[in-house]
């Protein structure tokens, strides 16, 4: 079980609470700072509009005149709501709720506490020099704001609380949701670690980031599966393959230990003792062959090939041993078709396919080798006989290694010419086919210029 300190879930959960904050913080302070400001601006403006209303009482009525006013303004009023002060060049207390002029108070305006009717009292102030040297201070209480304060307080608390509570119950329901997933593919990884490897990652069909990593794993599982399933197909392969010729071996060198036969007929069996050993040779030669295929380490060797003229190379040498079969034996070509690759590789995939087909043709047969681009500007070349063929059920394993279908059991081979064939077109871009010819087999490879040319 992973633990909470460690549960992507709960960092990711963490992560989108504290932006949700930040989010939230930045419109909040702008708009709290906004709000402040223009409160303010307000307060400052309505306190300077009724100080100018007293000094207007002040220039129609002189000092007696604003005293009775403010007088009865402060009678009028609630206690607390409005400070008003009027205090002669001495600041001595003329009229007013206000007992005595505030030292702490500036030429600007400002809030502090004073004291209204034995209450402590938060307090904007404005004050103002009247002609003669008299002194107005006007105030307001700050408090008739205070609620409007909370409710934008506690609206912000609860914001923050309910992000804080989304994001705890998002965290619960992600980490329960990745449990279950990464619950699912432990479980398939344990199968496969036990050596079942038909197991598959779960797919919920939901298309999301799980979903398409599990069906990329799957894919890697089915092509791990298929490489282990082909060595092990391979190695049974080997076994049979070699079983024959080291069985023969041991015959013929057990039957020279028991007999003891005439010279020329112990280096005749020598001989062919020899002959079943360069057949085992060529074995392991074929399938180290394959192997350096497989790994692409040729492909770094890719220059640009002339793919008719190592076609005709190719026909040249096996000219001789068509005609001594008594083979019609072709070679038509479009012109240069040029590729990047290897031409070593392209001439032995050939050579294959020739003598497949040297070995399938009977007597005075049809063999025919041709070489051309195609409209899609990829060359083709191409292999045509008038021998048995391959049958519909054996052409999709033809090419695996150490195959050999019903019409090829009389003729010599292991079964790895087509394998062989197959590695090298893949590892120019291209692919083999295998056509039916009506009668006989033609096969073809498919080598995309462009594909060649991009490999590394």
């Amino acid at each position: 079980m992973i633990g909470l300190n460690r549960s992507s879930a709960v960092t990711w959960a963490v992560g989108y609470v504290l932006l949700g904050l930040a989010a939230l913080a930045a419109f909040a302070v702008p708009l709290w700072y906004a709000w402040s400001v223009t409160i303010f601006d307000g307060r400052v403006a309505i306190l300077e509009d009724d100080a100018q209303r007293l000094t207007d009482v002040f220039h129609h009525g002189g000092v007696d005149g604003l005293t009775s006013y403010i007088n009865a303004r402060v009678g009028m009023q609630i206690p607390g709501e409005r400070t008003l002060l009027l205090t002669d060049e001495s600041y001595r207390h003329l009229a007013g709720n206000l007992d005595a002029w505030p030292k702490e108070i500036t030429n600007k305006p400002g809030t502090m506490m004073v004291d209204l009717a034995g209450q402590p009292t938060h307090t904007m102030l404005v004050q103002s020099t009247l002609p003669g040297g008299y002194h107005l201070l006007v105030g307001r209480d700050l408090s008739r704001f205070l609620p409007l304060e909370r409710r934008f307080t506690y609206g912000l608390i609860t914001a923050v609380g309910f992000l804080f509570l989304v994001g705890v119950a998002g965290a619960i329901l992600i980490r329960r949701e990745l449990l279950a997933r990464v619950t699912g593919i432990r479980q398939t990884v344990g199968a496969i670690m036990q050596g079942d490897l038909r197991h598959r990652l779960p797919i919920r069909r939901t298309n999301d980031e799980l979903d398409t990593l599990s069906q990329t794993i799957n894919g890697m599982l089915d092509h791990i599966e298929h490489l282990i399933s082909g060595i092990s197909n391979v190695s049974n392969s080997i076994a049979h393959a070699l079983r024959a010729p080291l069985a023969e071996l041991r015959s013929r060198l057990e039957e020279l230990t028991l007999t003891r036969p005439a010279p020329a007929e112990t280096f005749a069996e020598v001989d062919a003792a020899v002959a079943d050993v360069d057949r085992v040779i060529r074995i392991f030669n074929a399938l180290l062959r394959l192997a350096e295929i497989d790994t692409g380490a040729r492909r770094s060797g890719f220059v640009r090939v002339d793919a008719a003229a190592v076609a005709a190379e190719v026909v040249e040498f096996y000219e001789p041993a068509a005609e001594e079969k008594g083979v019609a034996f072709t070679f038509a070509s479009e012109g240069v078709a040029a590729v990047a690759g290897d031409p070593v590789l392209l001439a032995q995939a050939l050579s294959n396919l020739i003598d497949n087909s040297l070995k399938c043709v009977a007597e005075h047969g049809a063999i025919s080798v041709h070489v051309a681009q195609r409209a899609d500007g990829a060359v083709e070349i191409a292999v045509a006989d008038d021998g048995p063929g391959i049958t519909a059920a054996d052409k999709p394993r033809a090419t695996e290694r150490f195959f050999r279908g019903d019409t090829s059991r009389g003729t010599p081979g292991v079964g790895l010419g087509l394998a062989i064939v197959d590695a090298v077109a893949k590892l120019h871009g291209g692919a083999l086919h295998l056509i039916d010819n009506h009668p006989g087999l033609r096969a073809q490879m498919v080598l995309p210029v462009g594909a060649a040319r991009t490999s590394r």
